[in-house]
């Protein structure tokens, strides 16, 4: 009996060196390629920006007078990308002469590892970024005086008996827990949301791929 159609097809995507089905077989390799390419171009332009950025931050932080702000977020945003630049290399160990399947199962799952990694180090990446935003305004100085000793004056003008801690309001400082706790919880979220708005075409693309060929496999 002639093998189905369906055979032939599976047998050009699920066999890197099938003599059945050779277009078929070359449309996936392009596409699987094109979408890995495209990932790496975006993700190698993304850790160049964010290196740019901090080496610009970090005198700029200096000249008006942000150290407290510019510091912390240089080292956080270098970390960032040393991590993800590490990351990268696992892309460098794809094999590219397996079928397409193959090929973009290896790479959804280094994605999916790279993207676990990321939402775990968001738990702290966001509220470092909110402590140092809060340090930088802080310690910034207007006429030879901090904003934040200021702004303390200002509230104990209007309300004098504000209970203080280490000269800092309670409130305040149980303002600044709670939104840290708030971004280290939700900090995957947040994360996964910048990702979907840089990566979001190419990660559906991916996955419309995968389901097209896991239909096929059935």
């Amino acid at each position: 009996m002639e093998r189905s159609i369906e055979a032939i097809w599976k047998e050009g995507f699920l066999v890197s060196d099938a003599l059945v089905a050779p277009k078929i077989n070359q449309l996936y390799s392009q596409k699987s390629k094109h979408i890995v390419d495209k990932f790496k171009r975006m993700f190698e332009i993304n850790l160049i920006a964010i290196l740019i950025f901090s080496v610009v931050l970090l005198p700029v932080s200096f000249l008006f007078g942000m150290a407290y702000m510019g510091v912390p977020m240089f080292l956080l945003l270098n970390a960032v990308a040393v991590v993800n630049k590490r990351l990268s290399n696992g892309l460098k160990k794809i094999d590219k002469s397996v079928s397409s399947y193959q090929y973009l199962k290896a790479f959804d799952g280094w994605m999916k590892e790279q993207i676990s990694i990321n939402t775990k180090m968001s738990a702290f990446n966001y509220p470092w970024v909110f402590l140092s935003m809060l340090a930088g305004f802080w310690f910034f100085e207007i006429d030879g005086r901090m904003l934040g000793d200021a702004l303390m004056n200002k509230i104990l003008t209007h309300y004098p008996d504000t209970y203080l801690v280490g000269g800092i309001s309670l409130i305040g400082i149980i303002g600044v827990m709670l939104a840290v706790f708030l971004l280290a919880f939700f900090g995957g979220r947040l994360y996964k949301f910048e990702l979907k708005l840089i990566y979001g075409n190419v990660m559906n693309r991916l996955q419309e791929m995968l389901a097209d060929m896991e239909e096929l496999r059935r």
